[in-house]
C-alpha cells in the first residue's frame, strides 16, 4: 500500500512539471473549461450590470425612506464589485479573458438593467435580479458539482451574499409604507 501511494506522489510530481504553462489547470481538471469560462464570464456581466443598477438607485433613491435604502443600495454595489473582481481572477486563473467589453454586456448578463421610478420600483428591481442570481448561481453549482470544485467554492460564496441581499431588500419593502 506504502508503495502504491509513493507511486502516485511520483505520478503527482510528473504530471505537475507537464504543461506547466496552463497554471491552475492540471490534468485533475474535469470541467469543460470553454463551458466553465462562458458560465464566469456570464457570471461576470450579471455582477456587473448589477453594480450599475445598484449604484443607479444609490444615486437616485429620493424621500423620506431614502437614506436607510442607499446605504442599503451602497453596500450592495460594493459587494457586487467584489464578486465582478473574484470572478475576473477565476477566469484568469483558468486561463481565460475577462469579458469586460461594454458591447454585449446587457446581453451577456443574466440579470437586466432595470432603472426603476420609485423606492419601492428600486427594491423590487434589485430583488428580482437577485433572485435570478440565486437561481442561475445554484444551476452554475450544480454544473460544477465535482468537476471543478474552486470556482464551485466561489459561486457557493456569493450565492450565500446574494441571498442576503435578497433577505435585505424584502426588510426593505417590508419597511416601506404600505400603499
Amino acid at each position: 500500500m506504502a508503495g502504491a501511494f509513493l507511486s502516485d506522489i511520483q505520478t503527482l510530481r510528473k504530471r505537475a512539471r507537464e504543461h506547466i504553462t496552463q497554471g491552475a489547470v492540471t490534468p485533475g481538471y474535469h470541467a469543460d473549461r470553454s463551458v466553465v469560462l462562458k458560465l464566469l464570464n456570464e457570471a461576470l456581466a450579471t455582477e456587473i450590470i448589477c453594480t450599475l443598477r445598484y449604484k443607479r438607485h444609490y444615486f437616485m433613491a429620493k424621500g423620506i425612506h431614502a437614506e436607510g435604502v442607499a446605504a442599503e443600495f451602497l453596500q450592495h454595489a460594493g459587494e457586487e464589485q467584489q464578486h465582478a473582481d473574484q470572478i475576473a481572477a477565476r477566469i484568469v486563473q483558468l486561463g481565460g479573458a475577462p469579458d469586460f467589453s461594454p458591447d454585449g454586456l446587457a446581453t451577456r448578463s443574466h440579470a437586466e438593467y432595470v432603472e426603476g421610478g420609485s423606492l419601492e420600483e428600486m427594491i423590487k428591481e434589485d430583488l428580482i435580479a437577485e433572485r435570478i442570481a440565486i437561481d442561475s448561481y445554484k444551476d452554475i453549482i450544480g454544473y460544477l458539482a465535482d468537476k471543478d470544485s474552486t470556482t464551485r467554492r466561489m459561486f457557493e460564496e456569493i450565492l450565500a451574499v446574494e441571498e442576503e441581499h435578497a433577505d435585505d431588500l424584502v426588510s426593505l419593502l417590508d419597511g416601506l409604507p404600505k400603499r
